[in-house]
């Protein structure tokens, strides 16, 4: 082997180490000896054997501290063993072209780097997969999932978010939610969806949308909206989240793959079964921006089509941002719904166009049995 300075050095041909036959667990004393075709061992009880290197597996000796072992032989196999890791790289230097076929200790310093490199492109992989795949299976998935298996799902995180025993259910303020609903659904038309609004008797200022065609209004925020237009604004938001399935795409992408599997198959057990785990999603869910601005735009929208004021869920926001601070619970319609004063910037803008005789969304009478439909359930 020649040196960088020129002076050549004789390899290291004879080893110690130790020979097992394969047939008992005994250990013998050994020399291996490092010739250009084999292995030339000879044992402590004077016995002799060569084995050439197409015959040779490496099983142990690819990494530091772990020594090296040498096998031949297929059940009962021979061994020998070597503790010094630099065995392997003398066979290198004595057998050059078979010494290939087993690791070479030089090899290991670019072991780390490669891991590392192994580490951070799997990372990468990941993050592309959530940053992109997930949610394009998400689109997709969402847009396949049978109606009648969506309100099912609907229904029972519907039953674990709002349970029947905690809704305000005053008939004349359930009749006058219906009348508002039909007024903001009519331009519509024919729809998949069925759609019933429900108050829940909780005191956090807050609204939600389940799959299906549900909506639910926390008596916090009926109580605190000022104007029929302004709880006509939050509503036409939150049917936008229905129509456009953001809940559903919301649920892909956080839920099990239990859950995807049985959406996409229509399977009708699926949707009971994960009602539980889609209420638990939904309840802590907070939308995307982009989901935030369809449901504006198109809220806005269906407000001018039914020719009501669109500017009542720019002023509820107004309010509450301004308001907010003092009382921490009407955060709570702020906080799942992100980027506040960029969100009533373009609310202004969409708003801009008005009817020029707005349509009340409901009479006198009507709104006040909104307002008071949990003091007259309880």
């Amino acid at each position: 082997m020649t040196r960088s300075d020129g002076a050549v050095r004789a390899s290291r041909t004879e080893w110690e180490g130790a020979y097992l036959d394969g047939r008992t667990p005994t250990r013998q004393r050994a020399t291996i000896r490092l010739m250009p075709s084999g292995l030339e061992i000879l044992t402590e009880r004077g016995a002799r054997f060569f084995w050439p290197y197409a015959q040779i597996r490496q099983t142990q000796g690819f990494y530091a501290g772990e020594p090296v072992r040498l096998e031949r032989g297929a059940e009962l196999s021979e061994a020998v063993l070597v503790g010094s890791p630099a065995f392997l790289a003398e066979l290198h230097a004595v057998a050059p072209e078979p010494g290939a076929r087993f690791h070479h200790p030089a090899r290991r310093r670019h072991r780390v780097p490669l891991t590392i490199l192994a580490a951070i492109a799997v990372v990468g992989i990941v993050a592309a997969l959530y940053r992109w795949g997930i949610p394009a299976l998400a689109e997709l998935a969402a847009a396949r999932v049978p109606v009648a298996w969506e309100e099912g799902l609907g229904e029972a995180a519907l039953e674990e978010l709002a349970p029947l025993e905690r809704r305000c259910t005053d008939p004349a303020g359930t009749r006058a939610l219906d009348t508002l609903v039909v007024a903001l659904t009519r331009p519509l038309g024919a729809t998949p969806y069925t759609f019933r609004v429900y108050v829940l008797d909780a005191p956090p200022v807050n609204a939600f949308a389940l799959p299906g065609g549900h909506v639910v209004l926390l008596r916090g925020l009926v109580e605190r909206v000022r104007t029929p237009e302004e709880l006509a604004g939050v509503l036409a938001h939150e049917l936008q989240h229905v129509l456009r399935r953001h809940a559903m795409r919301a649920l892909f992408r956080h839920a099990s793959t239990g859950l995807l599997i049985a959406a996409l198959t229509g399977d009708p057990t699926g949707a009971v079964t994960y009602g539980l785990e889609a209420a638990r999603t939904l309840g802590a869910l907070q939308y995307t921006r982009e989901a935030e601005e369809e449901a504006d735009l198109g809220g806005a929208r269906l407000l001018l089509a039914a020719g009501l004021d669109p500017r009542g869920l720019v002023s509820f926001l107004e309010e509450l941002g301004e308001g907010g601070k003092d009382r921490p619970g009407v955060l709570t319609y702020l906080s799942t719904h992100p980027s506040h004063a960029d969100r009533i910037a373009r609310l202004r803008e969409i708003t801009a166009e008005r009817p020029t005789t707005p349509v009340a969304p409901v009479d006198a009478e009507g709104w006040q049995a909104i307002r008071t439909m949990c003091a007259r359930t309880g």
